[in-house]
């Protein structure tokens, strides 16, 4: 039996102006976003922002409803936002910002599996990574690479 070891890379930031600027401006747009959210239920904010490879900045917040599974994640709502109107144009960064109005979330807060699986596809299609930063409502910053960090053995269409 052959055992390999997955690692992943990933970097810490302890606060907000620790992050290159354009990540900075990118960050407190997924917080504008965020406090826009639909969380009746959960009163979990999750916000998104995109930076296209245009430098276009594309927004998401999550957005709940009473039957629970026809909501949608932030980071859904931004990606497939940028699909719908820049389909040509390609995700560079990704930043996500997470707080709940129960307690304060001073821990980063990565995407979801089903946010995983959906931003795999993307990167996989433009053939080109998607760096991710993300964080509770205060804390540290952390950044991946690309989505493959977060989903190491991810499902592709190659499967298929």
């Amino acid at each position: 039996m052959k055992k390999q070891k997955i690692e992943i890379q990933l970097e810490v930031f302890e606060n907000l102006s620790e992050l290159p600027e354009n990540i900075q401006k990118l960050m407190n747009r997924a917080q504008q976003a965020r406090e826009n959210a639909y969380a009746p239920y959960s009163h979990f904010r999750v916000g998104a922002a995109l930076q296209l490879s245009s430098g276009t900045i594309v927004t998401g917040n999550n957005q709940e409803n009473a039957a629970f599974p026809s909501g949608l994640c932030a980071e859904r709502v931004a990606v497939f936002n940028a699909g719908a109107n820049f389909p040509n144009e390609s995700i560079a960064h990704l930043a996500i910002t997470a707080r709940s109005e129960n307690k304060q979330t001073t821990e980063a807060i990565a995407p979801c599996g089903a946010c995983r699986q959906v931003l795999s596809e993307y990167e996989q299609k433009q053939k080109s990574p998607i760096s991710i930063f993300f964080m509770g409502e205060t804390g540290s910053i952390i950044k991946v690479g690309s989505v493959q960090d977060l989903l190491p053995l991810g499902f592709s269409a190659k499967y298929l």
